[in-house]
């Protein structure tokens, strides 16, 4: 068997674009993948390309080797770019690899570990008492673990205007609200998406009580691990990182040092499922627990599902489909006649073989949207994280 073709699908599904890859053989067998650099989708499109020049015609089973050439094969080696394609590649290989045996990819990746993959929801308000009558709608939908967060209203018709400073104090009162609402029992977190400085994601820590936050996600920037050391100093409230992650080597540190309790790994941009398991092992060598970022479509849900199906340390999978985000229409059942079933709370995996998901090409005909995320700037004009 030999790659036949590769394909390109930069499109709008719902709420956002999607980078999907189609790896096609000439035994007629095909693969589907997903690239998870949201917003540069079309500098993966380049990418893929490129690889394309010297895949076809490689056999689709050697999967780990294949890996390794596109990685070392070029001078200028990672980045987001490139490893945002080999997701997409790797991901296509273990479906076309999957389907070839007759088994599903979990069973590639050692087999089941669990029946079904456990899932957290997100969702907000505008209000400490909206966050909380969010938090108990997904509580009662069957959900377990949710992130909230409490959204910023518009000021003076600038939805870019951010003060993180001046978040912090109403973000910890709708946090305080909705423990004191649903009491210990559920998993409550937050993503701050990297906004806050060291100085500033400690006060917002230390504003609530103890048990308030079972986690917080990327409350800083990562380039700097000292900062991360800093932090974790200054508060005893675990933290989720990676998602960003575009290989082992960025995870090092936060593994090595103990600076995250959560690996927000994101199989569609770290590398794949050959990256990620290893990602995954030497986690559970740390006692750390996979927490994936998963904000794209059915075909980055299954891929995730099936690496949370074969590790032992696991938490929960992020889900875009909850009454907190009821109308993002990610998971198009016309695009996507066949994806996995989704649940209040779990993602529950078909016996198909490979990924268990189909793509009705003829009906991607929504065109590509350019699309910029906000650029978050403060009152007196300078830039601040988005």
């Amino acid at each position: 068997m030999k790659i036949a073709d590769i394909k390109t699908y930069p499109v709008r599904i719902g709420h956002r674009n999607q980078m999907l890859v189609k790896v096609e053989t000439d035994e007629g067998i095909y693969g589907w993948g997903e690239s998870g650099f949201s917003s540069r989708e079309l500098a993966v499109t380049g990418m893929v390309n490129h690889f394309r020049e010297f895949l076809v015609g490689q056999n689709p089973m050697q999967r780990g080797r294949i890996w390794q050439e596109m990685y070392r094969g070029q001078y200028f080696e990672g980045g987001r770019t490139i490893t945002g394609a080999m997701s997409a590649i790797d991901i296509a290989l273990h479906d076309i690899v999957g389907k070839k045996l007759g088994v599903p990819v979990y069973e590639l990746l050692g087999g089941k570990q669990r029946d079904w993959v456990p899932t957290f929801a997100s969702g907000g308000g505008s209000t400490a008492e909206e966050v909380a009558e969010m938090g108990k709608a997904i509580w009662a939908e069957g959900f377990k673990a949710m992130r909230l967060i409490l959204q910023t209203t518009v000021e003076n018709g600038d939805p870019n205007l951010f003060e993180p400073r001046e978040s912090i104090a109403p973000t910890a009162e709708a946090l305080i609200k909705l423990r004191e609402v649903l009491g210990f029992e559920p998993v409550i977190g937050i993503d701050y998406h990297h906004r806050l400085s060291v100085a500033e994601a400690a006060s917002f820590c230390q504003m609530m009580p103890d048990h308030t936050l079972d986690f917080i996600e990327e409350p800083i920037r990562d380039e700097c691990p000292e900062a991360y050391e800093e932090l974790r100093k200054l508060t005893v409230v675990p933290f989720a990182i990676g998602e960003e992650f575009a290989s082992k080597w960025q995870f090092l540190p936060y593994i090595e040092r103990g600076l995250t309790n959560y690996a927000r790994l994101d199989i569609c941009n770290v590398g794949g499922f050959t990256e990620a398991m290893k990602v995954a092992g030497w986690a559970e060598a740390h006692y750390i627990d996979l927490m994936p970022h998963n904000p794209l479509g059915p075909i980055c849900v299954a891929a995730t599902s099936h690496l949370a199906t074969a590790v032992p340390n696991f938490s929960w999978l992020e889900i875009r489909h909850s009454v907190g985000e009821p109308d993002l229409n990610f998971y198009d059942d016309d695009i996507f006649p066949v994806q996995p079933k989704l649940e209040p709370g779990k993602v529950i995996l078909s016996d198909e073989p490979g990924l268990g998901i189909e793509v009705d090409e003829a009906s991607l005909t929504e065109p590509y949207k350019f699309w910029e995320p906000q650029h978050l700037h403060r009152r007196d004009g300078s830039h601040t994280n988005r």
